[in-house]
This record gives C-alpha cells, structure tokens and sequence, in this order.
C-alpha cells in the first residue's frame, strides 16, 4: 500500500509539477497556457549515474490543436539540468504572469 501512495506522488519544482518521460522532462500544468519541455540531449557517466550535460529547453503553448511545430514560443540549450531549470522556471513564470 505504501508502494501505491508513493508511485502517485507528484514531483513539484517551484510550486508546478515536474514530470519525466524517459529522457524527456515536462514543467508545469497542462490545464495552463504555456508548459516547458525539457529533452536531455547529451549524458555523461558519473560513477554509476547518468548525469545530463546538455539539455533542450523549449516553451509551449498548450494548445491541442497547434502542430507541434507551431506551438514553441521560445527555445535554447543549456549545459546541465540545473541551468536547464533555471531557465524553465523563469520563462514560465514570465509566461504565465503576462496573460
């Protein structure tokens, strides 16, 4: 049972879920305007871990109907996941507040 309640534990940066699909990482609610789409393009081994050393940073509308193409708003790339979520962070916040 304490299996189950863990494995639906939302994961939460800066108060917007972050969530992770293999190599792809998604920041922010689906139900907002905008959400940031993380893709780790290049690891490094560490020891026993994979830690990322360049990471896609794309923001992007929601909008079901848009092709993919068409609903990145901005795009950069960062050299690590902790620049990477900086960024993602800040072109939310600033996304979201200009409404």
């Amino acid at each position: 049972m304490a299996k189950d309640a863990k494995s639906q534990e939302m994961l939460v940066y800066r108060g917007r879920p972050l969530r992770r699909k293999d190599n792809i990482l998604y920041y922010g609610s689906m139900s907002d305007k905008y959400i940031i789409m993380m893709q780790v393009t290049d690891t490094k081994k560490v020891e026993d871990l994979d830690v990322a050393t360049r990471v896609s940073v794309q923001l992007q509308l929601t909008d079901p109907d848009l092709k993919s193409r068409d609903r990145v708003i901005k795009k950069t790339e960062k050299g690590g996941l902790y620049a990477a979520m900086d960024v993602a962070s800040v072109w939310l916040e600033r996304a979201l507040a200009s409404k």
